[in-house]
C-alpha cells in the first residue's frame, strides 16, 4: 500500500484492538534474513537500501542537531484539525543514485502541493527552496511549516525569520505524524519511483505533476480541488 513503518505503527496504535508494534520492529522483521528469501519486502520500503543503515545520529542526537526545535506536542488544535489556513507540511524526494531531488510542501487544509526541484537536499537548498516558493502568498496562507527531524531542516529559523512562520518537529521516528506530506508523496512516487534519477527530470516534468495533483477533485474538499480551496483562501486574505 505504499504506506511507511512509522505509517503502520501509528495507525495500528489507534484501531482500539489492542495491537501495538514499533516501527523499529517492523524494520528489523522486513531485514530479516529468513523473512527476505521467504518475501523481500525491502523495496516496499521509501529508501529501499539492500542492507539496513541506521541512523546513527539521529539516535544520539534526537534533537540537539535541530536548533530551537518545537516538538509536535505543542502544535495548536486549531493546526490539528486543519480549521485554519496556511500550515504546511514539508518533505523531500530524493534517490540515492543521483544529487538532484524534490522539495515537497503541502498545505494541510487544502491539500495544496508545491513541488519544487533542488540540487541536494541541503538545509540551505530546503531552506531556499521553502521561502521562494512561500513568498509568493499572503502571511495569513504561510503561519507554520511542519517538519520531520532531518539535518536537511536545520534551517527552519532563518525559514521562519523570512516568511514569519512558525516551526513544529515531528517525535523522533514518527514522520506519519506529518501524514499529509507523506501521503502525497505517496502521489507523486506514482510519477517518479524510487528508481528516478532526478537529474533527467526537467522542471517542467515536476510542475506538471504539481498541476495533476493540485487540480485532482479531493472527497475531504466535497470534490473540489485544492488549488480551488487553496485560492479561495488567498482571496479571503486580500
Amino acid at each position: 500500500m505504499g504506506w511507511s513503518p512509522e505509517q503502520i505503527a501509528g495507525k495500528l496504535a489507534t484501531s482500539n484492538n489492542g495491537l501495538k508494534i514499533s516501527p523499529e520492529a517492523i524494520y528489523q522483521y522486513v531485514y530479516e534474513p529468513k523473512v527476505r528469501r521467504k518475501h523481500n519486502l525491502v523495496p516496499c520500503l521509501a529508501r529501499a537500501h539492500q542492507r539496513r543503515q541506521l541512523k546513527g545520529h539521529r539516535h544520539t542526537h534526537r534533537q540537539l542537531h535541530i536548533p530551537q526545535r518545537v516538538s509536535i506536542k505543542r502544535r495548536p488544535r486549531v493546526i490539528n484539525e486543519r480549521k485554519q489556513y496556511g500550515h504546511w507540511e514539508r518533505d523531500g524526494v530524493e534517490n540515492h543514485q543521483s544529487k538532484n531531488g524534490l522539495n515537497v510542501l503541502v498545505e494541510r487544509k487544502t491539500g495544496f502541493v508545491k513541488v519544487t526541484k533542488v540540487s541536494g537536499q541541503t538545509a540551505r537548498n530546503t531552506s531556499t527552496a521553502m521561502t521562494r516558493t512561500l513568498s509568493r502568498y499572503p502571511s495569513a496562507m504561510r503561519r507554520s511549516v511542519t517538519y520531520d527531524n532531518g539535518k536537511e531542516n536545520a534551517e527552519h529559523v532563518r525559514v521562519n525569520k523570512i516568511l514569519g512562520t512558525k516551526s513544529y518537529f515531528c517525535e523522533p521516528y514518527h514522520s506519519w505524524e506529518k501524514g499529509t506530506v507523506e501521503n502525497t508523496i505517496g502521489l507523486i512516487r506514482r510519477f517518479f519511483p524510487k528508481s528516478t534519477n532526478f537529474e533527467r527530470i526537467s522542471v517542467k516534468q515536476v510542475k506538471a505533476v504539481e498541476r495533476k495533483l493540485n487540480n485532482r477533485p479531493r472527497k475531504r474538499l466535497k470534490y473540489l480541488t485544492p488549488r480551488q480551496v487553496f485560492l479561495r483562501g488567498v482571496a479571503l486574505t486580500h
